[in-house]
């Protein structure tokens, strides 16, 4: 029961995420998005009011007025799209733009008409001297006021829906092209992993045939892991995979090879990371690093966090020569994963490589998003 209740309830995330990347309107109950919603709607009554004229001795009050009611109008709309939002971006794009349209129009209506009503006459005037009338409904569906109102209402509206929209379909095509990148960079990663993974195997072999069998057995099982399409794993899943390869590295190298795994109390196993991200640091840490020195060596890898950040050290000893001359290629598999964090991540991501007192160093950082 309990197995059935996790499986539905990452069933329902999974269905909200891609509901959310379905519809191109925003989450109008984030306080950025509210702030924001805030800051234009004070601009465009600034702006409104100075189309009037700066000159006119009632400035200071209409701008009031017209801040207020614009106010009301973007609070209104706030409102009811975040209320509306799990309704609305189940829709179909078409039909939740139009939802949206209707709704920000009624929106306006009402906080009109209820704004005619309460506004003190004297106050009415100074908005608009021409539509001083009494007040009745009629009056109140067929006024200026009212008419300019809704006019407006309908070109905001329509100018906000489009920039949504096209804004939607931007972020849409950078995903898709970094996804894209980021499975190709993924995918060259999977040949070098296995061609040292053959190596091994093909350095067991005469020696050591029972152990080259089961690290066949444990190349089908990391490959098979390898081949799959995620872009990002679990931490769990990640160390997981490493250790693997790190089992099948020790079959050849036996007790030269030392591994000292540390991870930060608190630090959740669930924690999203870019699939690939830490096993071929390893890998190069131990075919660059450890297996050319006569004694071997050890693998420190320090998984540690902040409140935003993951943060992975992975050092190795290093013999005299500088580990870039000793065997081709060990550059590939770094700069492989800069280019992935910087695709995944952007400027909050970075990576560090020193060589310093005997020791390789790579450290690199990776924003923490949510468990799972």
């Amino acid at each position: 029961m309990v197995n059935k209740s996790q499986t539905d309830t990452k069933k329902s995330s999974k269905g909200e995420a891609e509901a959310g990347e379905r519809t191109f309107l925003p989450d109008f109950c984030n306080a950025r998005i509210i702030f924001l919603a805030i800051l234009i709607a004070q601009l465009l009554s600034l702006i409104l009011t100075l189309a009037g004229g700066i000159s006119r001795p009632d400035f200071w009050v209409y701008l009031s007025l017209v801040s207020l009611f614009v106010t009301f109008i973007a609070i209104g709309n706030i409102l009811v799209l975040c209320v509306s939002r799990r309704f609305l971006q189940n829709l179909h794009p078409a039909v939740a733009a139009i939802s949206y349209y209707v709704l920000s129009l009624s929106i306006t209506l009402v906080v009109s008409i209820v704004g005619i009503i309460v506004t003190p006459s004297e106050a009415l005037w100074a908005a608009s001297p021409e539509n001083v009338q009494s007040i009745g409904l009629l009056h109140i569906l067929t006024s200026d006021i009212l008419i300019r109102n809704m006019a407006i209402s309908a070109i905001v509206s329509a100018v906000a829906l489009r920039y949504f929209y096209v804004q939607h379909q931007w972020k849409a095509n950078i995903q898709v092209e970094a996804r894209s990148r980021i499975q190709a960079l993924q995918a060259r990663i999977r040949p070098h992993f296995l061609f040292n993974s053959m190596n091994t195997i093909a350095s067991l072999t005469h020696t050591r045939p029972d152990l080259a069998e089961k690290a066949v057995e444990d190349l089908a099982d990391l490959f098979r892991a390898s081949l799959g399409h995620q872009d990002k794993v679990t931490l769990q899943e990640e160390l997981n995979f490493t250790r693997r390869y790190i089992n099948m590295e020790k079959l050849r190298l036996g007790d030269r090879l030392t591994i000292e795994l540390k991870i930060q109390q608190g630090i959740s196993l669930n924690t999203k990371v870019p699939a690939l991200i830490l096993q071929p640091i390893v890998e190069n840490a131990i075919y660059h690093g450890v297996e050319p020195l006569t004694k071997g060596g050890t693998v420190n890898i320090d998984i540690t966090s902040t409140q935003h950040d993951l943060h992975f050290t992975i050092s190795n000893p290093v013999g005299d020569i500088n580990i870039d001359q000793k065997r081709p290629g060990n550059k590939m598999a770094q700069e492989n994963i800069r280019q992935r964090l910087q695709l995944a991540y952007g400027d909050f991501s970075r990576m560090d490589i020193r060589h310093e007192q005997g020791f390789y160093k790579v450290s690199f950082n990776i924003p923490i998003e949510a468990d799972v």
